[in-house]
């Protein structure tokens, strides 16, 4: 049984991961038009394309991406909570109401997770391979987080601390999530 939720976790969190980056790349304007962008929205149009007919886009924003990646992790919280061996002294009402606590929590973790990766990867490009295929969409994805924090730390002998800032702050918002 362990096996089997293991790898259902896994298959919703991979699905969940894109959803969240879809929506994450429209938010920040970022180009659909490379290798990342392409594969994000093949493997997710499945789920987007007939959500988008219920849950349109207003002002730029997919919802639609969002609430695919809320529906997953709400199946996968309700799931955890039906399979766990707690005995639950909550109503029907506080049941429902955990489980969307534990979707929101999920997705705002996992959307953290997506930064502090992207910001890793943006770090570790600029100094390897400025000029990698990933790159542009890895800065742009970044950008929204580090332009405010570049006005405040300067760079030192040409180094950006701003991403290892982002990170640390990242990180403490992961504690109080």
């Amino acid at each position: 049984m362990q096996a089997v939720f293991f790898l259902l976790n896994a298959v919703v969190s991979f699905f969940c991961t894109l959803f969240l980056l879809r929506f994450m790349m429209q938010l920040a304007r970022v180009s659909f038009a490379g290798q990342i962008g392409d594969f994000v929205v093949k493997t997710t149009n499945w789920a987007v394309k007939p959500l988008r007919r219920i849950v349109p886009g207003v002002a730029g924003v997919d919802w639609a991406s969002l609430i695919a990646a809320l529906w997953l992790q709400l199946m996968m919280a309700g799931l955890l909570l039906s399979l766990s061996s707690v005995e639950l002294a909550a109503d029907s009402v506080g049941t429902l109401l955990m489980i969307l606590m534990l979707a929101v929590r999920g997705l705002i973790r996992l959307a953290v997770y997506i930064l502090i990766g992207a910001l890793i990867l943006q770090a570790v490009l600029s100094w390897v391979n400025p000029y990698s295929p990933v790159a542009p969409t890895a800065n742009q994805l970044v950008r929204p987080i580090l332009d405010p924090l570049r006005r405040f730390i300067p760079t030192i002998s040409g180094i950006d601390l701003s991403p290892l800032v982002a990170i640390l702050l990242l990180q403490v918002v992961l504690m109080f999530v």
